[in-house]
């Protein structure tokens, strides 16, 4: 995630260097067309690029809006796991009269469980900040299964079972750490349907088609300028669609592993610091620190 602080101009520039070089070798050959042959290009008034110009905002304005309701929708849900998560361990010492070493061990899971999320959503490896949170025997029989997150939420329904048949638990205080875990359960649905749902491939190519084809224009009406005017103007002009077109592809997936990603490794960091803290763990880890301007 993007931190409020000044975002180095060669992070900008890296995310349209290509894009900014065919806008150069665009404006470099109708340039070199209007010196050779002027004739075989076609007058262009400039009311015509600034009339696409105008219709590439609007939906430049659509896309920007539909990609940051997918990551803010991202978000949300990582704030409700945060609120779950406390909730589960903060419901487990309430019904156990505070049995900090019973709690330990599922708030222990519960960091694995987050950071296993976490990697998953982003195609990394599992076992990425889970590992010293579990047992052997739980990672060996995570590893079996096709959806780890999955799994270990199962792990919690199974120790609460046991506790239920023990007699630590009542019927009403099952079903409510039940519901939680239901919930837990349901933000994970949620953030891999964004994950795995694409956003309109063809809307992003034909507006990707359409900027070039407002480029093209626009170097062919600003032919009569002198050849170094016209292409750094083509340039200049074309840069701001560029970037917010760049923008709204990488808010569009908030789980691809980049610095506009939602920044759930910092998230699971948090309820790790969190659920060490009521369970009175002694060695609590400090906040993840932010890498530069974005935060991971």
């Amino acid at each position: 995630m993007l931190l409020e602080t000044r975002i180095p101009i060669g992070y900008v520039l890296r995310k349209v260097r290509r894009d900014v070089v065919l806008v150069l070798v665009i404006a470099g050959l109708v340039e070199l067309i209007v010196d050779w042959r002027g004739d075989y290009l076609p007058v262009v008034p400039v009311a015509l690029p600034a009339f696409m110009g105008t219709a590439i905002s609007l939906l430049l304005s659509f896309k920007l809006n539909q990609s940051y309701d997918r990551w803010w929708e991202a978000r949300k849900i990582w704030g409700a796991i945060v609120n779950d998560s406390r909730t589960l361990v903060r419901q487990l010492l309430s019904f156990t009269d505070g049995d900090a070493e019973l709690a330990r061990g599922l708030a222990r899971r519960q960091i694995a469980w987050c950071f296993c999320l976490g990697q998953s959503l982003r195609g990394l490896d599992w076992r990425w900040g889970s590992t010293e949170h579990l047992s052997a025997a739980e990672l060996a029989e995570a590893a079996e299964h096709t959806n780890k997150p999955l799994a270990l939420l199962q792990f919690h329904a199974r120790d609460l079972t046991q506790l239920a048949r023990d007699g630590r638990l009542s019927d009403y205080q099952r079903v409510a750490i039940d519901a939680t875990l239901t919930r837990l359960t349901d933000a994970m649905g949620m953030a891999e349907r964004i994950r795995n749902t694409v956003f309109p491939t063809t809307y992003r190519l034909f507006l990707h088609m359409t900027i070039y084809l407002f480029i093209v224009l626009l170097a062919v009406a600003l032919a009569d300028l002198r050849s170094s005017w016209q292409i750094v103007l083509t340039t200049l002009m074309a840069l701001p669609f560029l970037l917010l077109e760049k923008t709204a592809k990488h808010m569009q997936d908030p789980f691809a592993n980049r610095p506009t990603d939602i920044s759930v490794t910092a998230i699971a960091r948090t309820i790790e610091i969190n659920l060490k803290d009521l369970t009175g763990e002694q060695e609590i880890p400090d906040p993840w620190p932010a890498d530069g301007y974005y935060l991971m």
